[in-house]
């Protein structure tokens, strides 16, 4: 007699790096983000697509746990951390780093002041010298006020703050929103370098093509809801999903 086979308990129930579970969001009486589901894999990169107004930073924003959108229902769970349950600053602490659009570089702080100002609570992340040698740029302006730099680098100020802190998911919000290409190859590299670290993120980015080259995932939202869950290269090799949910 064969002996069965067991199944492997420990696969079976293992908690899934990221879980997304029908959140609901509200702007007021607005209702936003629509039910949307999803989980992810540690090391994952993934494209948030979707046409304006479907949703995508607001669903950043929701797993980030910003003061808006409101959630209103549904879980988030980083590992066994109850993501829904915490508020921005604490949902920073168990290490989901979120990098907003207008990069939010504090005034009147030099480079280095702005990083170090993101080191002073616990856990802390990269130490100064390892953001230095991966984006050596800021190295050179560290005494330089922040808000003077370019646009490229202050996006790269605002990814390293990131950093900075201690980090299991990075969410970015249209990383290359108003730079010029030049700029938009080099913050390019700095997401590459960031997949090539390992380190899981999730990209909301209007230029979707770029995003999708750079990712292994991608989720589509349409009108407040997840329309697409698959790899990214099945969305560049689907003409009609493109131009049915991204207009390309």
């Amino acid at each position: 007699m064969n002996a069965m086979t067991m199944p492997d308990t420990e696969t079976a129930t293992r908690t899934p790096f990221f879980s997304v579970r029908d959140i609901h969001a509200y702007y007021g009486e607005s209702y936003i983000v629509q039910g949307v589901s999803f989980e992810i894999n540690e090391g994952d990169i993934v494209a948030l697509l979707g046409r304006n107004g479907a949703g995508k930073t607001s669903t950043l924003r929701t797993l980030a746990r910003a003061t808006d959108p409101e959630l209103k229902g549904g879980e988030i769970w980083l590992g066994d951390t109850a993501i829904h349950k915490l508020k921005d600053f604490q949902a920073s602490n168990a290490g989901i780093q979120f990098v907003q659009e207008d990069r939010r570089i504090i005034p009147g702080l030099t480079v280095e002041e702005n990083l170090q100002l993101a080191q002073i609570a616990e856990p802390k992340g990269w130490s100064l010298e390892k953001i230095y040698d991966h984006f050596p740029r800021l190295a050179e302006r560290r005494k330089q006020e922040g808000v003077t730099l370019s646009g490229g680098e202050q996006q790269m100020l605002a990814v390293a703050r990131a950093l900075a802190r201690d980090i299991k998911l990075l969410l970015l919000d249209e990383p290359y929103e108003g730079l010029a290409p030049v700029i938009v190859q080099e913050i390019e590299k700095i997401v590459r370098q960031i997949k090539d670290l390992g380190i899981t993120t999730i990209i909301v980015e209007q230029n979707a093509v770029a995003a999708l080259e750079l990712a292994n995932r991608a989720l589509i939202l349409d009108m407040g809801q997840i329309v697409y869950d698959g790899t990214a290269a099945s969305v560049l090799e689907n003409a009609e999903l493109r131009n049915e949910y991204l207009a390309l």
